[in-house]
C-alpha cells in the first residue's frame, strides 16, 4: 500500500472507514521528513490499516478541527472515532506496536 495525501474537503471521506493512520505535517518539518519513511513502511506492512498524510499549512481547517498545535501528530481513527492522537516522532516498532492494539 502507499500513504494517500488527503485535504479539507475530503478528509471525512478518505478517514471514516476501518483503522486510519493520518499523519498531519508540513514540508519544512524536520521530524515530519524523518516520520515520513516510517509511515511508507508501515503502509506496506500492515494492509489492514489505511495511511494518509495531511499537510497542516494548505489544509488548516482540519488541523484545526482536531486542534493539532504540534508537528508530527499522527491521528488514529477506527471508523471515523478518533481513539489515539501521537505527537512527535516515533520509531516504527513504537507505531507498530500501537496500532496492532486496533487490529481484530
Amino acid at each position: 500500500m502507499t500513504v494517500k495525501e488527503t485535504n479539507d474537503q475530503n478528509f471525512e471521506n478518505d478517514t471514516n472507514n476501518g483503522l486510519t493512520v493520518i499523519d498531519f505535517f508540513a514540508t519544512w518539518c524536520g521530524p515530519c521528513k524523518m516520520q515520513a519513511p516510517i509511515m511508507d513502511q508501515l503502509s506496506d506492512e500492515m494492509s489492514e490499516v489505511s495511511f494518509y498524510k495531511i499537510d497542516v499549512d494548505e489544509n488548516p481547517q482540519t488541523a484545526a478541527k482536531f486542534n493539532v498545535m504540534s508537528i508530527p501528530t499522527l491521528l488514529i481513527k477506527q471508523n471515523g472515532s478518533v481513539v489515539e492522537t501521537v505527537i512527535g516522532y516515533h520509531p516504527k516498532e513504537q507505531l507498530k506496536n500501537l496500532l496492532s492494539k486496533y487490529i481484530n
